[in-house]
């Protein structure tokens, strides 16, 4: 198990058992707010079936999970393309190895992405792709319910409301235009699709409700999600730090060397690349601040607001860099690096100095990862001029230039957008319907 699982599962023990919803420090329970409630709770209901640390249990029923995000990937395909199309998205489901493996491991990623891929196929089956829907009320519901779900697992579900309340909002603005062929969306209502954003808010954001009232009540905080760096009140929070990591910062193998270990771990100065200075006196003065750190380990107050001074001067000497190029970067880095974080591999596969089994798993599942992408862009292409297509090109949008913001582009991240991806890639097999 990696740490976060340990961190979930000590969060859901305390609250099955002591009715609090914390973490234990030193032997004392103290309730914290750095993570959502909802991969806990599932944790929850299935400890309290099976017994604490059931962890064969939780990733049996993830494998369900991810067997039902199969199928629903295949439905979406089914309405947008054929039924051929949506053989073809279950199997390119049920055989992407990324997908798999997180169902392995005890994280958010795979319910994540199940809701994910819920709220899209109650979107499209809303929108009457594929065939009418007898309880469009209903349907939206549904999708909305989803979203929350997603969110309450992760808190950058929001961008998937972000992308349906976008799409219908674009939806609705074709719609006040003069009417053209039926099943164009300009045909649809203005009222039902003001309807379906209304109830696709109002389902996703109710379900925050008892988490934030609860943060209110015994934290003291107003806070609907989670802190930006998942942080309790009693971490250290390092603004200026992370600014910095920003301002050079393009692949995992960065958030592995060095963003990760900070605090408590040594930093080694010749992993940060060259991109890391802009002169031999930014290289002199990052290493100063980097011995200052190692000398204790602590990212104390007055070195991170170095730190910050630091970062401030390269985002002003570039700020295309820090705004657009490493931003673009870091999202060519998430969708097209191996995808091997849950393996034992070499970060820095490029060097091809890993013990061969490694390697070649890296170099497979680099290959592995590229075929599914330009599958996608080559569907997309095919699939423009379909309706509902927009809605998945807007999520992906999305996502991407959130994570692009991120100082830790780690590959996971883009894994909800797979169903998305897989989708776009079985429109390639629709011609046969």
């Amino acid at each position: 198990m990696v740490d976060d699982s340990r961190l979930y599962a000590d969060i859901a023990k305390n609250w099955l058992h002591h009715g609090i919803y914390g973490i234990t420090n030193s032997g004392v329970i103290m309730p914290t707010l750095s993570r959502l409630p909802g991969y806990p709770a599932f944790l929850v209901a299935i400890f309290r079936i099976f017994g604490d640390d059931s962890f064969r249990a939780v990733l049996l029923i993830q494998v369900l999970f991810d067997l039902g995000t199969c199928f629903l990937i295949a439905d979406m395909a089914r309405r947008l393309f054929s039924e051929r199309a949506a053989k073809a998205a279950f199997l390119l489901a049920a055989l992407c190895p990324f997908l798999a493996n997180y169902a392995a491991a005890a994280l958010t990623e795979t319910l994540e992405i199940f809701f994910t891929a819920l709220a899209l196929d109650l979107g499209l089956r809303g929108l009457g792709i594929g065939g009418q829907s007898g309880r469009p009320q209903a349907v939206w519901l549904g999708c909305g319910l989803s979203i929350g779900a997603s969110i309450l697992l992760r808190p950058d579900g929001g961008i998937l409301l972000a992308a349906v309340g976008g799409y219908l909002l674009w939806l609705l603005a074709k719609s006040m235009r003069p009417r053209t062929a039926v099943g164009d969306p300009a045909s649809l209502s203005p009222r039902s699709i003001f309807m379906a954003g209304v109830l696709v808010g109002v389902a996703s954001l109710v379900p925050l409700i008892p988490w934030t009232l609860r943060n209110l009540d015994t934290l003291g905080k107003f806070e609907p999600l989670a802190p930006r760096y998942a942080t309790d009140s009693d971490e250290v929070l390092m603004p200026g730090f992370n600014r910095w990591v920003k301002t050079w910062t393009a692949d995992y193998v960065s958030v592995q060397e060095i963003y990760w270990p900070v605090p408590g771990s040594e930093i080694d100065f010749s992993k940060l690349p060259n991109r890391a200075f802009d002169s031999p006196a930014q290289r002199a003065q990052t290493s100063d601040l980097i011995s200052a750190y190692n000398a204790g380990h602590e990212m104390t107050p007055d070195l991170d607001a170095r730190f910050a001074v630091l970062a401030a001067e390269r985002i002003h000497a570039a700020p295309l860099r820090y705004y657009v190029w490493l931003p673009a970067l870091r999202i060519a880095g998430m969708w097209l690096r191996p995808r091997t974080e849950l393996f034992p591999s070499d970060p820095r596969w490029w060097e091809f100095d890993d013990d061969p089994r490694w390697l070649t798993l890296s170099l497979a599942f680099g290959l592995i990862n590229l075929a599914y992408v330009l599958l996608s862009l080559a569907g997309l292409i095919r699939s423009r001029e379909v309706f509902g297509i927009g809605l998945f090109v807007l999520f992906l949008v999305l996502r991407s230039a959130f994570l692009g913001t991120l100082e830790n582009p780690e590959p996971r991240y883009t894994l909800e957008g797979f169903p998305a991806v897989i989708v776009l890639a079985s429109s390639l097999f629709r011609s046969a319907s």
